[in-house]
């Protein structure tokens, strides 16, 4: 029985079975296996390591706790109610799973306090947790040991070790000697097809040890050992791998032990059993006061700590606390505008002709002096990706004082860091790759736009344009696929000044990520007069007026701008008033008023005029533009190996053929 006086070690973790086991059976649905199994190991995280206050859950030198196997949420849940954060009410644990609860199905980032990331799809929080144990050091590097000092925990299992993100992920931080991201591995044995032998027969701790990670293994259910290990873990130059061998559902009487303890509740029967085998014969959802109060004790400890660091931070000259605060609240600095004016004036005075990723570049090196926030990256293909600027120093193993990343050939991991960058605060990430791989990065990229986190994704080599590299390199169908990505901006400037006003407009979204899409091919210079807005952020814009009344309207995003502006000149030889639309952003001209994009799109043939939509790409995404009688002139299918003037005369994407189709329809 527990004692009313003083709550022991099991009293506390029984806490956490009990609210996930019942909040499971009341869902009908959900996973009480992990939470019954890791909370041992969680209650000696939070009650002996984690450096937290509930009070004040976005305190900035808070340890940062990330459970990766999300599908265990129930065991974050309980935590955070039984530790005193006001939004995970009882009430909540009592509705988890149901519309409209703080605990969804897996932790939601913003749903309630406490939850640092979004995870359920696996291995994205352990791959998160670099990200984060990154910004940690970064930012520690920038303000020093007194504003910036704590860890990332991370609880990941099976699954999350299974799934190739975590090899990048683990690789990632093992070279990068991120000493302060500890990991403690629910090794219980079990998935949701039965025993991972089933399917597996790694030697995780090998594998880490293999990776530069420092690792141990202790019984999960040994307060003790758990306690000195994670001790040790702190006291360590490398990242570190716990792991915990445990048993899924512990407590529960039959099914402890098995994959039917993974995904499907208890049952009343178990639980009862569970009840009685744990010494727990309380009434659903009801946590015994001595014990709640220990939990609750535990959650007031971090307040010393936290009023403390107000003291240094207060203490701090006027001009670092403005510096601190400004970078935290993700504002940018005055000084960015300023340079982005200056540089903008500039390119219209030069007219370059370059490739976007040049004219990226080259924005970059313009915008990086006044934004020592952000950090760059590339997944391997600096040169490529034009990623890396003038005075940018590479971020080095165990040296954290540059601004440049190199990711390695691993673009999921650099892009799910890239989310715990964001996650962190303090730090813009942004990293490069070809668009092509886009496919390999898709779901952390899903993840930012489900996070609403700003980081900016640079993709190079955008279309058939790349050339000689061929058709498993020329990104077909990429650019559609990531435009029904909701809150992803995807942009695809056509020359130098869309790429520097696309750049503006990606560092100015806080609640959203961007992507850039870039050619390897010099474009000709398009807006030469200089504008005092910027249209990139009205997504798309007469670029070329008709010459008379305009009787076609060319839409084209990116290096098919020059396309479309050379059609126009052919129409308008002929007679034929011709208008350029370039749309560089579906997203933000759909965000536009109905007169805005009326306006912009001109006359469809029911009013007498014709659309014509060019891209390199696939016609999916473009058809709500062109109405039921445009005309769309891209791929339909994969791409060729040749030199990309070739091959834009071998797939049809030419201004003589723009014009001639507007001839025959008109």
């Amino acid at each position: 029985m527990p004692s009313a006086a003083t709550p022991s070690h099991s009293d506390l973790a029984n806490a956490i079975r009990a609210l996930a086991m019942d909040a499971v059976q009341k869902a009908n649905s959900g996973h009480p296996g992990m939470p019954m199994g890791m909370a041992d190991v969680a209650t000696v995280l939070f009650e002996r390591f984690l450096k937290f206050d509930p009070a004040r859950p976005d305190w900035p030198d808070r340890d940062r706790f990330i459970l990766s196997a999300g599908h265990g949420s129930m065991l974050l849940y309980a935590l955070l109610h039984l530790t005193g954060y006001a939004d995970m009410t009882l009430d909540e644990i009592k509705n988890f799973r149901q519309l409209g609860a703080r605990t969804a199905g897996h932790p939601e980032y913003g749903h309630a306090a406490g939850i640092e990331t979004t995870t359920g799809p696996l291995g994205q929080g352990i791959a998160n947790a670099v990200g984060f144990a990154l910004g940690e050091r970064l930012m520690n590097a920038r303000f020093g040991d007194a504003l910036v000092d704590h860890y990332t925990y991370v609880i990941a299992g099976d699954g999350c070790l299974m799934e190739g993100i975590s090899h990048e992920a683990i690789s990632l931080a093992g070279h990068l000697k991120l000493n302060k991201l500890i990991v403690l591995f629910d090794d219980n044995g079990i998935s949701i097809d039965g025993p991972t032998s089933l399917s597996v027969s790694d030697d995780q701790l090998a594998r880490f040890k293999a990776s530069g990670w420092a690792v141990a293994a202790v019984d999960g259910h040994d307060p003790e050992a758990v306690a000195k290990a994670i001790a040790a873990a702190k006291r360590s130059d490398r990242p570190s791998l716990i792991a915990c061998k445990t048993v899924i559902g512990f407590g529960a009487p039959k099914k402890a032990g098995t994959s039917g303890v993974h995904g499907s509740p208890l049952g009343p029967d178990e639980i009862a059993g569970a009840r009685e085998k744990l010494g727990w014969p309380h009434a659903p959802f009801e946590i015994p006061a001595a014990i709640l109060a220990a939990w609750r004790a535990i959650g007031t400890k971090g307040a010393a700590a936290s009023a403390a660091w107000d003291k240094v931070l207060a203490g701090l000259n006027a001009a670092e606390q403005k510096e601190w605060q400004r970078r935290l609240a993700g504002v940018l600095p005055a000084e960015l505008d300023t340079a982005i004016a200056a540089y903008k004036a500039k390119l219209i005075a030069d007219k370059p002709k370059w490739a976007t990723r040049k004219s990226s570049q080259m924005a970059l090196e313009a915008i990086n002096p006044v934004l020592p926030e952000a950090i760059g990256g590339s997944a391997d293909l600096t040169g490529s990706n034009n990623t890396k600027t003038a005075g940018l120093e590479p971020v080095k193993p165990g040296t954290f004082g540059g601004r440049y990343i190199y990711y390695g050939v691993r673009e999921h991991g650099m892009a799910a860091a890239m989310n715990g960058l964001a996650l962190h605060g303090g730090v813009i990430p942004y990293g490069g790759t070809f668009l092509v791989f886009s496919d390999y990065c898709r779901p952390s990229i899903r993840l930012s736009a489900l996070m609403r986190q700003r980081v900016i994704y640079v993709m190079t080599h955008d279309s058939i344009g790349l050339g000689e590299d061929g058709p498993t390199h020329q990104p077909v169908e990429q650019v559609a696929a990531l435009r029904a990505i909701p809150h992803l901006l995807v942009f695809r400037p056509g020359d130098a000044v869309e790429s520097l006003e696309a750049w503006e407009v990606a560092l100015k979204q806080k609640d959203r990520p961007s992507l850039l899409c870039l050619t390897r091919q010099d474009l000709p210079a398009q807006r030469v007069t200089e504008r005092a807005d910027n249209p990139v952020a009205r997504g798309a814009y007469e670029l070329h007026a008709a010459e008379g009344p305009a009787k076609v309207t060319l839409l084209a995003s990116g290096s098919e701008v020059a396309i479309a502006a050379a059609a126009r000149d052919l129409l308008q030889a002929k007679g034929i008033g011709a208008r350029v639309v370039s749309v560089p952003c579906m997203e933000l001209f759909d965000e536009q008023d109905a007169a805005y994009r009326k306006q912009v799109l001109g006359p469809g043939q029911e009013q007498g005029g014709l659309r014509i939509a060019i891209e390199a790409g696939i016609r999916q995404g473009w058809d709500k533009y062109l109405g039921d009688n445009g005309i769309f002139i891209g791929m339909s299918d994969f791409g060729a190996s040749g030199p990309y003037e070739q091959l834009y005369k071998h797939f049809g994407i030419t201004a003589e053929a723009a014009a001639e189709a507007a001839l025959k329809a008109l």
